[in-house]
């Protein structure tokens, strides 16, 4: 029986929200209309439009809303001026109003279904933002098992890092140690294998072939870790350079284990159509 893939972003953000506990990681989410735009810029700052069907990262933008004061007036009233910034890929769009950005969101997307998401403030490495990548699969016993958790570091001026824009892999505690002591870190990384255990549990209830997930959790500026996506078709033989070989090993044989790839050739064994 084939593994089940689940490519809509919206569907796996609905199937989380409904766990309480996980539910507290998820920044907020909507569909992207202009009064969504209008109203999570307003209160973030910062957002990000994605494709609700989408990977590798592409058709990511970034919105910025931007204010400075004005001169006072001669009855010395301070008044301020707004301005928008939009970053896709490597370029950046600047407009006076929301309308206007609005415009060329909506010529971008068209008709496509897209998201509009909570911006997070990234930890940076480098003076690049890096995310951080919890893979949890199906182990042989039948039980769900965070296998690997890595960072990935943006490409500069890139506004995700994923590796297919460019970002680069990074180890776990080369990342964090800037930012928290040992034991902090120890307490972090058990913290996200316990969620992407749950997060898997959470989606199997809905989706009972899943075997495996890939969570893209975001640390902000007080390390508080946030659900950016969820992955159901993680990558993994990406993860084959890594020093650890046997990690690497037990990974990949889960992954034959649950049927991804063939355990006589080791290619990937065909999967249907997405959930």
């Amino acid at each position: 029986m084939s593994i089940q893939r689940v490519s809509s972003k919206w569907t796996k953000t609905n199937a989380i929200l409904p766990n309480p506990t996980l539910a507290a990681y998820v920044p907020e989410t909507r569909l992207y209309t202009f009064d969504h735009l209008n109203e999570m810029l307003a209160v973030y700052g910062t957002v990000y439009i994605k494709p609700d069907n989408g990977t590798y990262g592409k058709g990511v933008m970034r919105a910025e809303r931007l204010t400075e004061p004005l001169p006072p007036t001669e009855e010395g009233i301070i008044e301020e001026r707004t301005w928008y910034v939009l970053r896709y890929e490597v370029d950046i769009f600047t407009f006076e109003s929301l309308e206007d950005l609005h415009r060329v969101v909506s010529s971008r997307i068209r008709k496509r279904p897209y998201l509009i998401q909570r911006g997070i403030p990234l930890l940076q490495h480098e003076e690049r933002p890096f995310d951080l990548r919890v893979l949890t699969q199906m182990n042989l016993r039948h039980q769900w098992e965070t296998t690997l958790i890595v960072g990935r570091v943006a490409a500069p001026d890139k506004v995700v890092t994923n590796h297919h824009s460019g970002g680069t892999t990074r180890f776990f505690n080369e990342l964090v140690a800037p930012y928290m002591d040992v034991k902090e870190a120890v307490r972090l990384e058990q913290k996200l294998s316990k969620m992407g255990e749950r997060v898997a549990w959470q989606l199997q209830k809905k989706y009972p072939r899943l075997r495996e997930i890939g969570l893209d959790v975001g640390l902000d500026q007080q390390n508080y870790p946030w659900i950016l996506e969820v992955n159901t078709r993680p990558a993994i033989k990406v993860f084959s350079s890594l020093p650890n070989k046997s990690l690497y090993h037990k990974i990949f044989r889960y992954a034959v284990g649950y049927g991804r790839y063939s355990p006589s050739t080791g290619k990937p064994v065909r999967s249907k159509k997405k959930a």
